[in-house]
């Protein structure tokens, strides 16, 4: 019997559980493995046992593969479309040939052409929650959202979204169509969000926020084998992300130790007590994973309550503003809208 909580996602009618489950480590992206090898048996196993525990919003992209992920979430969901909440994303172009351009496509034709292509992947005739993965600088938000509105009218889009978008962004394309959500990465290691007064927009405009990478990329998981930045595996991309590099790694090692001593207390993970976090600001935290452990572990973390004064603790290890490194390198770092 399932009892996960479930939370309004804004205020346009979408409603999900209040964790959710990332799915992009479930497949390769553009050939490299993004968090360790995937396998495809284990993912859907993971997806199944998710929905049983009442965890049924599952979050894809176009870009994860590119177009993989969406067909294994496909495989997963057959003949229970219904009992799922799906939201994937687009933007990121992949061409005619299923290979990734790697340019930002947020024009009126590309929209209607990815959303197509999305639905036959997904096996699916509507799509939950269909976000903009990035923002195009070439394109007006105005023109994307006028695109993404349609397919609401049609009825292949339920709710619309953006992903790391600033709150100019946001504003304007509110203004189009009521977004329902906006997804960027949030941790207690990333909170630049906080900082630049997107999530007090996002309030006052009643959109709901998700959290992805709540675990910081997996530093926040308290694994007991991230001893060096030399144990990721070659083509693990969080080599490239200078979070995880030279000193910066090893002050972040030691802000986790004393995350983990407080989860100790409370006799849960490191992982738990990170997610649990988001969920007590009030945010819909999408940790992924390919494995059924983690899932249920996940899960779990919506149990766990925190005092007053376990949260002053927490926020003071790792108060806002703590430098922990960026979270993308430079290139990656310019595509978000700032």
């Amino acid at each position: 019997m399932n009892t996960l909580k479930k939370i309004a996602l804004g205020s346009q009618g979408l409603v999900v559980p209040v964790v959710g489950l990332g799915c992009m480590g479930m497949t390769k992206i553009a050939g490299a493995d993004i968090y360790g090898k995937a396998d495809e048996a284990e993912s859907i196993t993971t997806i199944h046992r998710s929905l049983e525990l009442g965890g049924n919003f599952l979050d894809t992209a176009d870009l994860y593969g590119p177009l993989a992920n969406e067909r294994l979430i496909a495989k997963a969901i057959k003949g229970n479309r219904n009992k799922y909440i799906i939201a994937t994303k687009f933007g990121y172009e992949v061409d005619d040939n299923e290979q990734l351009t790697w340019q930002i496509n947020g024009k009126k034709e590309y929209v209607k052409k990815a959303v197509e292509r999305s639905l036959k992947n997904l096996g699916t005739d509507y799509i939950d929650l269909y976000y903009l993965h990035r923002l195009d600088p070439n394109t007006p938000i105005e023109e994307t959202v006028s695109a993404m509105a349609e397919l609401v009218k049609e009825g292949k889009v339920g709710y619309i979204g953006l992903s790391e978008v600033s709150s100019a962004t946001i504003r304007k394309a509110h203004q189009i169509h009521p977004l329902t959500a906006v997804q960027t990465e949030y941790s207690l290691f990333e909170r630049s969000v906080e900082e630049v007064g997107i999530l007090d927009t996002l309030q006052e405009l009643g959109i709901g926020f998700v959290a992805y990478s709540p675990l910081g990329r997996g530093f926040l998981s308290g694994d007991s084998e991230i001893k060096s930045p030399d144990d990721f595996a070659e083509n693990d991309f969080r080599r490239s992300i200078p979070r995880f590099q030279g000193e910066q790694f090893y002050k972040n090692i030691e802000l986790v130790n004393e995350i983990k001593k407080l989860a100790d207390e409370k006799e849960i993970t490191a992982s738990q007590l990170a997610i649990r976090w988001v969920i007590e600001k009030g945010f819909v935290p999408i940790p992924g994973t390919k494995r059924v452990k983690y899932i249920e572990q996940n899960i779990a973390a919506a149990d766990s309550m925190f005092t007053t004064e376990e949260l002053e603790r927490l926020e003071a290890i790792v108060p806002l503003g703590t430098s922990t490194g960026a979270r993308y390198d430079a290139v990656n770092m310019t595509i978000i809208d700032q």
